[in-house]
């Protein structure tokens, strides 16, 4: 390696670093639980060009790879000759920011000796926006809250207070909002004061040069990695829960030697709830899939991510177009993983893990509407948990774990202390990963009641109700998720709202992975350790695997 191509990557590192310091002042400073307990966020540092360099691993791909798009669309609407030292720019438009209201994204532009040197960036979600709240009941976008468009934030320093008055009169949680957003513009001006400090220090008045040598290097070692792969176009389509009736996804990938493109033509139209996705969530973790298979090694920025495109038909469920619902959008574009690895499988079939849990099991919580003439607390949250990962190759699946989202699980103290809501049981579900020769991962069971005797409001969206997570290879599919209320047997559908009563308590279990290969492959020891800890019973012993070691 040159002395020069040496300093530049001793440099990269240290953006790196930097994007991490800068999402840690953002879930340090955040008031919300879902930001500052399980990682809701994004934080990177861009080229003056609105070039992502660098992302921290901290986050979710949901809102770091819009963000990469968002910042190009920010700085084409919004010249730099017209921005000033301390500007601060904003918007929570889910078709240029992360899918729906509840994200807010940031761009700061940053000055060395009065010329714009670059910019940084991150997202978060706010807990409350109003309109009908954090639910799939929402007929468009305007009943769903608040919708800023781009626009300045901070000017010259300022804080535009009006705007700020504005967020707070439309939320649940106006404290809380306006916490969060003082904590995302700490995390900009975090990044922006060490992005200088760096530049400082290695004596650089611009970035172009180490710019342009991590979106090269970037870009032509993706290429390489996909060079390396079979040529050709696979398809595959994936049936879900849908809302009141099962969606199908399709898609095609095709390999080409420097690229890859992935279609989502015949994929089913939009429908009447909020579970619609607009294209550039779909796109962000259908990127994020391939990129976990195809050159996972190289640091993810503009150059990574320019030979991956992702299309489909305007009106389509994964390419909704305003103004339609797309609060809980994450239902189906989380499951995009899924239908991108049922394509992939079929080129690389030694790589690709089975189906997961997938969708996240987002539950947001609220009083009820009568809550403040009954003299009860008025609250507003949103917890978090995960099911299990499908099987990967030669590994069995990861329980209770997030994937594709990444946002780690509600912490139960915090939950408890931010609410009035007990947690009566949080364990792994016995037998929920699917058999294999290598077993899918467990999901949960969670029991939460009222800690006041107090009624509150559950907004579902959950998937793997219905269509449980499939196997690979002859593994066998994972258990399918259960909501109920108490020890009723009587099944509860995966979206709506529904009303807990105080004495009564929520019962939900999140779905296990799907296993890969068969099961009577599954090695004695492996089987033995299961059974002793009790991850598999000794009837699903006999009746998945067919035998006890």
């Amino acid at each position: 390696m040159k002395r020069s191509d040496t300093r530049m990557q001793v440099m990269w590192n240290r953006l790196l670093a930097l994007v991490e310091e800068q999402a840690q002042v953002l879930v340090r400073a955040a008031f919300s639980p879902i930001v500052r307990e399980c990682g809701d966020i994004s934080a990177g540092v861009f080229d003056v060009s609105g070039r992502m360099l660098a992302q921290a691993v901290t986050g979710t791909p949901g809102h770091i790879n819009t963000m990469a798009a968002a910042v190009a669309e920010l700085r084409a609407r919004f010249p730099v000759g017209s921005m000033r030292p301390g500007d601060i720019y904003m918007t929570n438009d889910p078709w240029i920011a992360s899918g729906h209201l509840n994200d807010f994204l940031l761009m700061m532009p940053v000055f060395l000796d009065g010329t714009v040197v670059g910019f940084t960036s991150c997202t978060s979600h706010l807990v409350d926006l109003g309109g009908r709240g954090m639910g799939p009941e929402g007929s468009d976008i305007h009943d769903e809250g608040l919708l800023i468009p781009p626009c300045k934030l901070v000017e010259g320093g300022e804080v535009n207070a009006l705007l700020l008055e504005i967020v707070k009169a439309n939320s649940r949680e106006p404290v809380a909002n306006e916490g969060d957003i003082y904590a995302l513009i700490a995390c900009c001006e975090a990044g922006a004061a060490r992005l200088l400090q760096m530049m400082e220090e290695f004596a650089i008045d611009d970035l172009q040069a180490l710019s342009d040598y991590i979106v090269d290097t970037s870009r032509r070692g993706t290429i390489d990695a996909i060079a390396a792969l079979p040529k050709g176009t696979w398809r595959h389509a994936l049936t879900v829960d849908g809302y009141d009736a099962p969606i199908v996804l399709r898609a095609a990938l095709t390999i080409a030697h420097d690229h890859i493109l992935l279609d989502f033509s015949g994929t089913d139209g939009r429908i009447g709830k909020g579970i619609n996705v607009p294209l550039n969530y779909a796109a962000a973790y259908s990127v994020f899939a391939l990129r976990c298979i195809i050159g996972p090694d190289i640091p993810n920025n503009a150059g990574s991510l320019a030979p991956f495109r992702v299309t489909g038909p305007e009106g389509c469920i994964l390419n909704a177009q305003p103004p339609a619902p797309v609060a809980m959008r994450h239902t189906l574009g989380q499951m995009t993983p899924d239908l991108v690895y049922g394509c992939l499988s079929q080129a690389l079939p030694d790589a690709v893990p089975a189906e997961g849990a997938s969708c996240m099991y987002d539950l947001p919580l609220r009083h009820v509407a009568d809550a403040a003439e009954r003299g009860e607390e008025r609250f507003a949250l949103e917890l978090v948990f995960n099911g299990g990962t499908g099987a990967r190759p030669g590994l069995d699946g990861l329980s209770a774990t997030a994937f594709p989202s990444g946002v780690w699980g509600s912490q139960v103290e915090t939950t408890e202390a931010t609410a009035p809501v007990l947690f009566e049981r949080r364990e792994l579900r016995p037998d929920s990963g699917g058999a294999g020769r290598f077993r899918g991962g467990l999901g949960q069971r969670i029991e939460i009641g009222s800690a006041t005797g107090q009624d509150f409001l559950v907004f579902l969206s959950v998937e793997r109700i219905d269509t449980p997570a499939q196997g690979r290879h002859g593994g066998l599919s994972g258990a399918p998720g259960r909501i109920r209320i108490g020890e009723d047997r009587r099944p509860i559908a995966g979206k709506g709202e529904l009303r807990v009563r105080g004495g009564e308590t929520l019962i939900f279990e999140t779905p296990g992975g799907g296993g890969f290969g068969p099961p009577a492959e599954r090695a004695e020891e492996e089987l033995a350790r299961d059974l002793k800890t009790g991850l598999v019973s000794d009837h699903a012993a006999d009746a998945m695997y067919g035998r006890k070691p």
